[in-house]
């Protein structure tokens, strides 16, 4: 006898952060004078917070100005994905302590250009969905 999976599930908080910790590109969502826009990032997940660098210019400017972002991260294999979105607070180290503590994420930049900056998404919320791959039902 087949057992039904169900095609979609709810993850737990704990697994949506172990599900981000497990990949490295995800998309910030901002507002860019009061348009939505979406950009890709490496980041870290560092003290159940989504660490990333960028250099000046868009993303730090909206991230700085905006405060409230939206990131997404996902994966997939063929027969299964999951999504994780985390609503949150964008925020830049001040603090020499703070400084360091995401120095030591061991973060580095994909491209070759010069990313002085870390931000740091805490977290409002946190949400996440695994999906089964399928037929649609009925066909």
């Amino acid at each position: 006898m087949m057992s039904e999976t169900t095609p979609v599930t709810v993850l737990s908080e704990s697994e949506c952060w172990s599900l981000l910790g497990s990949v490295t590109l995800g998309r910030l969502v901002t507002d860019v004078d009061g348009e939505p826009e979406i950009f890709p990032i490496n980041f870290v997940v560092q003290h159940r917070t989504v660490l990333f660098r960028t250099a000046e210019g868009t993303k730090l400017t909206s991230a700085a100005i905006n405060r409230n972002v939206l990131f997404e991260a996902d994966d997939t294999t063929i027969s299964e994905g999951w999504s994780v979105i985390l609503k949150g607070v964008a925020q830049t180290p001040r603090t020499d302590d703070d400084i360091q503590d995401a120095e030591r994420a061991w973060l580095y930049p994909w491209t070759a250009t010069p990313k002085p900056h870390f931000v740091r998404i805490r977290p409002l919320r946190i949400t996440g969905r695994r999906f089964v791959f399928g037929p649609e039902p009925g066909h």
